[in-house]
């Protein structure tokens, strides 16, 4: 029998965001982000979910070439552009955008020219000071291009650092600022500026398209909003079952390190989950977890394979019960704020050990 550990992926769930994300960007193409293995989502199942979205975004060309192969007939962009010269030809014979986003990137595409089809996006720094030419820049950076026989300029690409509500718009980097930058860039047609944050709260944000990431997977990209709030399920329940129950009299420590020590004599669950699984090893005591329709805190330090939590106001609780690590009941949000990190951490973390299987609900 396999450990009794598995990671749930709702297909229906990524249906409804997507839906939900196309309402939001009001009658914009909508780009559905499926980097880093659509968030831990599985890449191809993502793809799947996600075929009413007008295209797809990611970082690495092999992907880009899998999902072509397995069917994807719309639309692909690389969100980093390609790395080598060697991915140009591949990017024509699987019809894949890319970005550029700097000289050397240029420099590389004369080198190969002419091209049959080349599709190309311009990113531009607004202020996120990652990736991108300086807005100024982009009117000869374009013409530049728009000179290797066979590139075709698609558009415009920036990021936002902050488009979340809580983060203030007097602050150095927020979307005003950043919108300010683009100066009179943001009027112009295809044009795409705005992520899952921007398109949910920021109406000012204008644009052809938009990029929909961490709330097609049900994560509020606010951790200070609910999904619920959103309207966005969480389309990644990890749980796992209790293997062991240990009764430990008051004054025990439970764990390695000994950090959690009993209050109270304890029964303590041992649930098949640990840091080679995803979960996050700095996860402090009290983290919640979710049993038998009850929420059960975590006590003491994770383990390479287990975790234990505190069940002692638990009496339903048994070897066998299903324990939710994060899912509909214990959002993956609040698991992060325990441990001083964001969700898309956590989701993107899944270890590859951890069995998948797929929900429809």
């Amino acid at each position: 029998m396999p450990r009794p550990i598995c990671a749930t992926i709702h297909m229906g769930a990524l249906k409804h965001n997507l839906q939900r994300m196309r309402r939001a960007a009001e009658g914009r193409f909508v780009w559905a982000v499926v980097k880093a293995n659509a968030y831990g989502h599985g890449l191809l199942r993502a793809a799947k979910a996600f075929a009413d979205a007008d295209g797809l975004a990611m970082i690495d060309l092999c992907d880009a070439q899998a999902v072509r192969e397995a069917g994807w007939k719309k639309r692909i962009m690389l969100l980093e552009g390609f790395f080598d010269e060697s991915d140009i030809p591949l990017l024509e014979k699987y019809d894949i955008e890319t970005i550029v986003h700097n000289r050397p990137m240029i420099e590389m595409l004369k080198a190969h020219a002419p091209y049959r089809d080349l599709k190309v996006h311009i990113k531009v720094n607004s202020g996120m000071n990652r990736l991108g030419f300086l807005p100024l820049e982009e009117k000869v950076v374009k013409e530049e291009l728009s000179r290797i026989k066979g590139v075709h300029v698609m558009g415009v690409v920036t990021h936002f650092a902050n488009a979340e509500p809580s983060y203030l718009s007097e602050k150095p980097a927020s979307v005003s600022k950043q919108l300010a930058r683009m100066g009179k860039l943001q009027d112009e047609t295809d044009v795409c500026m705005a992520n899952s944050a921007a398109t949910l709260w920021r109406h000012e944000v204008g644009g052809d398209a938009v990029r929909a990431g961490v709330a097609l997977y049900g994560a509020s990209p606010d951790s200070k909003i609910s999904s619920r709030e959103l309207d966005i399920i969480p389309a990644m329940t990890l749980s796992a079952k209790i293997i062991a129950i240990q009764d430990v009299a008051k004054g025990e420590a439970v764990g390695y390190g000994s950090r959690f020590v009993t209050e109270r004599p304890s029964r303590i669950a041992v649930v098949a989950c640990g840091y080679a699984d995803g979960y996050p090893r700095c996860a402090p005591d009290g983290t919640p977890t979710f049993v038998e329709g009850k929420i059960a805190p975590l006590a003491g330090a994770v383990s390479m394979d287990m975790l234990t939590i505190d069940i002692t106001d638990l009496k339903e609780a048994h070897v066998g019960s299903v324990v939710e690590l994060w899912g509909k009941n214990i959002s993956v949000n609040d698991v992060a704020g325990y441990c001083g990190t964001i969700g898309y951490e956590l989701m993107c973390a899944l270890a590859l050990r951890v069995p998948v299987v797929e929900d429809e609900n």
